[in-house]
């Protein structure tokens, strides 16, 4: 399949796959159907999947709300090869006044880069979607359809592994707000056919 799409509307299954369930996430109803909200503290799922294993050009899309009084740093979707480092990240980085930016990262075995510029911020407790590409040759991440960066990468494709979301893998920088969607595609979109809000 070119792309998959994962609805975070309960706790038992994600994309047809069983979930470990850390801590006390609850489904909720928003005006776009259910999500799932994390507490910032505990809560977090993970899934014994990685769909872009193998993928050479991918886009990774996340819709989700993030909330006020989290940590600093959150890791709220995290793809991880088993038995090694190499991984992919979407991240936020709360502000002063009830902003966040996102931060965004890739390592393989050929290397790893960053994407993160404090200027671009949004305001928390409203409903985004942020969007990691790979082109083959370049990274570069999308806020709503936006772009705000982008760097030249050398990336091999990661192994099967597995995803965690609302917390990193290794249980820490918890998230805290709500998560509705996340969709896998093994081809570059163009923002135009990024998810909708």
């Amino acid at each position: 399949m070119t792309e998959i799409v994962w609805n975070v509307d309960n706790l038992k299954s994600i994309g047809g796959h069983e979930t470990t369930v850390l801590g006390l996430p609850k489904v909720i109803e928003t005006q776009m159907g259910k999500a799932v909200e994390f507490d910032g503290v505990k809560d977090g799922l993970v899934v014994e999947a990685l769909p872009l294993a193998g993928t050479e050009k991918f886009t990774l899309e996340i819709i989700f709300r993030p909330d006020a009084k989290g940590l600093k740093e959150q890791r709220f979707l995290h793809l991880q090869e088993n038995d090694a480092e190499y991984r992919m990240l979407i991240e936020t980085r709360l502000t002063d006044g009830g902003f966040w930016y996102i931060d965004t990262y890739i390592k393989s075995a050929k290397g790893d880069q960053t994407l993160a510029d404090a200027a671009n911020t949004h305001p928390v407790g409203q409903w985004y979607n942020a969007t990691l590409v790979y082109d083959g040759q370049e990274m570069r991440h999308y806020i709503n359809g936006v772009e705000e960066m982008s760097e030249k990468l050398a990336f091999s494709p990661l192994s099967e592994g597995k995803t965690s979301i609302g917390v990193r893998i290794n249980q820490v920088y918890w998230f805290k707000g709500a998560i509705r969607k996340v969709r896998f595609a093994r081809r570059v979109l163009a923002p135009e056919e990024f998810l909708q809000l």
